[in-house]
């Protein structure tokens, strides 16, 4: 029987390689993403201490510097949680970037592996057409050899 080979294959196997750099980007993107959603719990949680401190220092001996102080703490850390928050917003772009990109790449190389069985199916046709035209000629051949002999 004849050996299939896929003359696309090539294509096929960078179509492979891509989908695999899809995938890591795509993993990385999540796993960037994951970093600036902690950063901003833990920037988040640190205001949260900073606005209990002020409740303690409203409820004691009123030390104005120290309040003062605390308030600018809480300001900027809300400055800061605006700012994680925009780039929690970027890595959730760059994520859903990455994500549609990996679903084009996959949905290329599923196009590709579709056409090479079709390739195959119809080389499987072929090659069984040939085949049962060889064996027609043998029967054939056979038969005549037997009337004759």
């Amino acid at each position: 029987m004849a050996k299939f080979i896929y003359r696309m294959q090539n294509i096929l196997d960078i179509k492979y390689k891509l989908e695999t750099q899809a995938k890591t980007a795509f993993s990385v993107a999540a796993a960037a993403l994951n970093k600036e959603e902690e950063k901003l719990e833990a920037l988040r949680m640190r205001k949260r201490g900073y606005e209990r401190k002020a409740r303690e220092l409203a409820n004691g001996k009123l030390d104005f510097q120290e309040i003062r102080l605390n308030w600018t703490a809480i300001e900027t850390m809300k400055e800061a949680i605006k700012n994680q928050i925009l780039a929690v917003h970027v890595a959730e772009r760059n994520l859903e970037n990455a994500r549609k990109q990996l679903q084009e790449v996959m949905t290329e190389r599923k196009t590709h592996e579709i056409l090479k069985d079709k390739a195959f199916d119809e080389f499987k046709k072929e090659v069984e057409k040939e085949e049962s035209k060889a064996v027609d000629e043998l029967v054939s051949f056979t038969h005549n050899h037997a009337r004759e002999g």
